[in-house]
């Protein structure tokens, strides 16, 4: 049994379609992800599977059970907010059990479920404190508590670190996938941070216009985007992008820029490659390398660097190739000045290959 299935789900406010006919099964345990720019429809999505908006056609099962039409309070979810969204005049241990309280459950159950949430999350110096005394982080942690203390299978996340500075992100991301791991319950989160996305994902279902672009593993959405969209959404730095065409006979194929040449003998595609169709190549920074001396032909350019970007443990090397501009992920301990010519080594099999007019993998 899925932990959470939608079915043909479709969301429409008047004559905009916000969401369109999206079909999702979510393993049980799973952490999946909702990952798009600012008006994709993740969070849309989040507030249907909550309760929250009625949706326009389609069905909603948690647990094998039809939700569609139930309450937020008879789904069996716990939900964590943008906002911390604390009374501010109760103490963290009030702010916990309040939604308990309301519910009627006896004190002895209420206190241990405050206990557990508050040993997971390490919140145990801080009960008897008031929210206004407390950090943003430490605000964070108590509103994901007030969800863990309802005990439900399923937890939804609406891009909860996104008020936090980066360093309170990075530490929170952490706590999130360790209270993961401890609890194995389905935590279906949304956020627009990619970084989030791959470190804390099961899965991915990268979001554009309402459609699910791609859904699958953080690793195979980095290492071959079903399409244009998703290759440049992920990754940062970005993917770098090469427009061109497809040259050269049977397992001699090669993509051809301006004066470059790259061959595709190693590419792993999925069709074959025709003669001069109009393709874009792309390659992500580290899966280039930047030698003094020429490479294999075939696999090697010589280029001019424009900027050495230092990013600390690495630093990211701009030249421009084929008149484009691209970067480079390379080892800090290597500096490189502007006008210096160096020979790039490209690995195809890492590559990406798209239609350009589909945009679509190739």
């Amino acid at each position: 049994m899925h932990s959470v299935s939608i079915k043909d789900l479709s969301v429409s406010f008047g004559s905009v379609n916000v969401l369109k006919d999206l079909n999702i099964e979510v393993a049980d345990g799973e952490f999946l992800v909702l990952l798009g720019p600012s008006g994709c429809g993740k969070s849309t999505l989040l507030n249907c599977i909550a309760g929250l908006l009625d949706i326009s056609e389609g069905q909603i099962f948690i647990k094998g059970k039809n939700v569609t039409w139930e309450e937020p309070k008879d789904r069996g979810i716990g939900m964590v907010f943008q906002s911390y969204a604390l009374y501010p005049q109760m103490t963290v241990e009030k702010n916990l059990s309040f939604g308990l309280r309301v519910a009627g459950l006896p004190k002895a159950q209420i206190q241990q479920r405050i206990a557990n949430a508050a040993d997971i999350l390490q919140l145990e110096p801080l009960l008897q404190r008031k929210p206004a005394a407390l950090s943003g982080g430490q605000r964070q942690r108590v509103a994901i508590g007030r969800a863990l203390v309802r005990d439900v299978d399923v937890f939804l996340f609406d891009e909860p670190l996104s008020n936090l500075d980066a360093k309170l992100r990075s530490e929170l991301r952490v706590e999130i996938k360790r209270l993961h791991h401890k609890l194995a319950n389905t935590m279906i989160y949304v956020t627009h941070d990619q970084i989030e996305a791959l470190t804390l994902a099961d899965r991915i279902a990268v979001m554009k216009g309402g459609l699910i672009q791609q859904l699958d593993e953080p690793l195979t959405i980095y290492n071959k985007p079903r399409n244009l969209f998703v290759a440049s959404f992920i990754g940062s730095p970005a993917m770098n992008f090469l427009r061109g065409k497809i040259t050269g006979a049977n397992q001699d194929k090669a993509f051809t820029a301006a004066d470059l040449t790259v061959s595709l003998a190693t590419y792993d595609a999925q069709e074959p490659l025709t003669n001069e169709r109009d393709v874009i190549f792309g390659f992500r920074p580290e899966h280039i390398t930047i030698n003094d001396k020429p490479g294999p032909a075939g696999l090697s350019c010589e280029a001019t660097v424009d900027l050495d970007e230092p990013m600390g443990a690495d630093s990211l090397v701009w030249l421009t190739v084929a008149g484009k501009p691209i970067s480079v992920r390379v080892d800090s301990s290597r500096r490189y000045l502007p006008g210096e010519k160096v020979h790039l080594n490209f690995n195809p099999a890492m590559a990406s290959l798209f239609d350009a007019t589909t945009e679509n993998r190739v």
